[in-house]
């Protein structure tokens, strides 16, 4: 049974990152067929999430939750899967070493390829989505050995 959960949670765990490499890279509903001519950036903690906040009622509230909750929604699977794939990974710093290190990876390569943004916000805000999904994942865990008895 074990065997199961962890081959299917690694074939979802694929998808997602799938899924997630279009989102960040490929969808238009998101701006991303469009290479800027500039190398778009921010390095500096909370400057975006602030400015989207303070301007929410300009941007509109749909814009505001996406940037904000989107960031934060997109990580949680990796955080809840990457326990289950591997068992080294049911650490809790790992798992958010991890999370943050895609989020760099897919910062860098928006920045590299122009598509998209470098924004340090991101990079909290989709680091805190697998801290959340790990915390999930560890809740579930206890759950399910007190419930087995294991």
């Amino acid at each position: 049974m074990k065997k199961k959960i962890k081959r299917s949670t690694a074939m979802f765990l694929i998808i997602y990152l799938m899924v997630l490499a279009y989102v960040c890279f490929f969808s238009e509903d998101y701006g991303r067929t469009e290479v800027q001519n500039i190398y778009r950036y921010n390095l500096i903690p909370f400057k975006e999430i602030t400015r989207f906040y303070t301007y929410r009622e300009l941007v509109g509230i749909e814009a505001f939750m996406l940037n904000l909750l989107g960031n934060v929604i997109a990580f949680i699977p990796f955080g809840f899967m990457i326990p289950i794939v591997s068992l080294k990974n049911r650490v809790f710093f790992r798992t958010v070493g991890l999370t943050f290190l895609l989020s760099l990876f897919i910062e860098c390569i928006q920045l590299i390829t122009r598509v998209g943004s470098f924004d340090v916000d991101d990079l909290i805000l989709n680091t805190l989505g697998g801290i959340i999904g790990h915390i999930i994942f560890w809740i579930m865990y206890q759950i399910r050995r007190a419930w087995l008895g294991k």
